[in-house]
């Protein structure tokens, strides 16, 4: 007994109110400060035995001693009132913390976390922990803990019906145990019974957690040592129990409204991404439609499409085989590295591809935006070809006509001509094109004449001329340029055509010909003629060449329709015809002399009546008229006969 506790018995008790005194003269309840002191300092149960106990040490009377009796369980009672008070507000306060982290709910492990840890707290036991069903796997599993030590325990995961948290979430029932191992109620397992072991645990009560009739795991308070929970401790674990299922509900109902609202904005983009592209194809389709109906041009479409997709569209006449092939075949285009490849195809026939750089990453409506300008290409392209093929054959037509020189009224043939930018009156060359070499079969042999006769009609269409297929070949009528001749165009055609069928080609020109409306019959002649000096080079070996007949020197006299004596003799030798008639000299007469006594100067000065370096002299000055090589075997006979035509040719007082 404490020395405050006596002193205070001793004290003098206060007056007893009028008519209340016990038998002994003292006031029965002079006791109250000493057990209203305890009940303010929270005293404990034993500290209210001293008032007693003193009372008896100072052999007081038995009335004095029973009203103290009184007065002691009335505290006590007093006491205990407070103490579940109190309890009671720590739970709803516990309780009002939890449903206010449940109501601003971010984090649904923060809350379990501390359900846990007040539930512990409150229970006042040594452990604490949570467990939760997995339907995938058709087991319980450990959640959250609270004071565990023991890291089996931490990882236990509980079969339906195997120990009292199995049987707790399969009966959804609470259940308690004052001594873990030696209740057989549960079925035991040693992978659990382990567990439990390690963390030391003997008393432990589990609480179902309830979504509606559903049980979604189980709330647990475990001691390590025996003890029996109150059925007010069972209520409070069963309330911290809802309130973690409403947290497990409110976040998931969390997860699924953020999942469903991050799918609606996956959604969104998605329309919007869609809507772009729907937006873009339209107006790609308009612009494409818009270049047909105006008759614009393939890159006219590469320009748009590169525009409308962000990246860099060519047209190329070939790419990729495989991947040409198989967008061919399937009709779509298809990825090639970087790059996307869009087949241009009309029916079987393989035009080109439209080929996308720079855009590795292709959604499916751009990737239709590509295929549809492949087709408005293939399109354009079967138009300009019809269009080609149809001003082809009146190019044909009309030189069909000239050719087979029927009557025609001049003027009509120079409107024909006129609506295909050609003019009649200028002066033409009449070209007669083969292809040559073996070729394996008659179908690459019409191959061959097919690339011909494009070739030949292209060339014709950007020079103003016109072209037709005849014999086996092909005949161009061209203009001739400033500066050019037959020679010239001829060699240059041959080369062009060469390039564009793959395969060598001759060509033959006329003397250019003027009058070509007027004379119907000139460009049958012209073209004859043309055919000759083509002759000429397959017999002279000049396969994949061009000629006139002007390059033959006097075999021209025998290719040329109208025989150009003239024209022969001034190529010749007319610099030194002409050096005579300047300088008065007799260049012309050497020659003669020089041919006549066998090219021997020591004769030709006898003839001559000159002295030999005379001879010399002359001969030099010719050489540097005609050339060094006048002197070889080729050039000597054209000189002798063009010697010989131009006697023939002047006036007698000049033989």
């Amino acid at each position: 007994m404490s020395r405050d506790h006596v002193q205070s018995a001793r004290r003098p008790a206060p007056a007893p109110a009028a008519g209340v005194l016990d038998p002994g003269g003292e006031a029965p309840w002079d006791a109250e400060p000493a057990y209203l002191d305890l009940l303010a300092r929270g005293a404990s149960a034993e500290a209210y035995e001293q008032p007693v106990l003193i009372a008896r040490a100072e052999n007081r009377s038995p009335e004095r001693i029973a009203a103290l009796e009184r007065a002691k369980l009335l505290a006590l009672r007093v006491r205990t009132e407070l103490e579940g008070r109190r309890r009671r507000e720590a739970e709803l306060s516990a309780l009002f913390e939890t449903a206010h982290d449940l109501a601003g709910l971010r984090d649904v492990d923060a809350v379990l976390q501390a359900i846990v840890q007040r539930a512990r707290s409150l229970l006042g036991t040594d452990v604490a922990y949570l467990s939760l069903n997995d339907p995938a796997r058709g087991d319980t599993y450990m959640r959250v803990t609270e004071g565990s030590v023991a890291a089996r325990f931490q990882q236990l995961r509980l079969g339906m019906g195997e120990g009292l948290g199995g049987l707790v979430a399969q009966t959804a029932r609470p259940y308690v145990t004052d001594d873990y191992f030696k209740d057989d109620r549960f079925r035991h397992t040693l992978t659990i019974d382990a567990g439990v072991r390690d963390e030391g645990l003997v008393a432990i009560l589990g609480v179902p957690l309830m979504l509606g009739p559903q049980v979604i795991g189980v709330l647990f308070a475990a001691d390590r040592r025996a003890r029996v929970f109150e059925r007010e401790q069972i209520a409070l674990l069963g309330s911290f129990a809802a309130l973690a299922a409403a947290a497990i509900d409110t976040a998931n109902l969390l997860t699924e409204t953020r999942s469903a609202m991050a799918g609606l904005e996956r959604a969104n983009e998605i329309i919007k991404d869609h809507s772009a592209a729907v937006e873009r194809a339209s107006d790609i389709h308009d612009r494409l439609a818009e270049l047909v109906l105006r008759g614009g041009q393939v890159q006219d479409v590469a320009a748009v499409v590169s525009q409308v997709l962000g990246g860099t569209v060519e047209f190329a006449g070939t790419a990729d085989p495989r991947s040409l092939e198989t967008s061919r075949t399937e009709g779509h285009a298809v990825r090639h590295g970087g790059d996307w490849i869009a087949a241009v195809a009309a029916g079987g026939e393989l035009l080109g591809a439209l080929v996308l750089r720079g855009r590795p990453g292709l959604d499916p409506v751009d990737q239709r935006t590509l295929e549809r300008a492949a087709m408005v290409t293939s399109l354009l392209l079967l138009a300009r070809r019809s269009a080609a093929e149809a001003e082809q054959r009146v190019r044909g037509e009309l030189l069909d006509d000239l050719l087979d020189a029927r009557d025609r009224e001049p003027r009509q043939l120079r409107d024909r001509a006129a609506r295909l930018h050609a003019d009649l009156d200028a002066t033409h060359v009449v070209l007669a094109a083969r292809p040559e070499g073996a070729v394996a079969d008659a179908e690459e042999a019409a191959a061959a004449r097919r690339r011909l006769w494009s070739a030949a009609s292209h060339l014709a269409g950007t020079r103003q001329g016109l072209a037709a297929a005849r014999d086996g070949g092909t005949v161009l009528l061209l203009p001739l340029g400033p500066g050019d001749s037959a020679a010239d165009v001829a060699r240059r055609t041959a080369r062009y055509l060469g390039t564009a069928v793959r395969r060598p080609v001759s060509v033959g020109a006329s003397a250019p010909v003027t009058g070509l409306a007027t004379r119907p019959d000139t460009v049958a002649a012209a073209y004859a003629e043309g055919r000759r000096c083509l002759d000429a080079l397959n017999l002279l070996g000049r396969e994949g060449d061009g000629a006139a007949a002007e390059d033959f020197g006097f075999l021209g006299l025998l290719l040329a329709g109208e025989r150009d004596v003239a024209g022969f003799v001034t190529r010749t030798i007319g610099p030194v015809v002409a050096y005579d008639r300047r300088r008065g000299t007799e260049l012309l007469r050497t020659l003669d002399a020089y041919f006549a006594c066998g090219m021997s100067p020591a004769r030709t000065k006898d003839v001559l009546h000159v002295h030999v370096n005379t001879v010399a002299q002359r001969l030099e000055r010719v050489a540097r008229l005609l050339g060094d090589d006048w002197q070889s075997p080729a050039r000597a006979l054209e000189i002798q006969l063009a010697l010989r035509l131009n006697r023939l040719g002047a006036p007698p007082e000049r033989r």
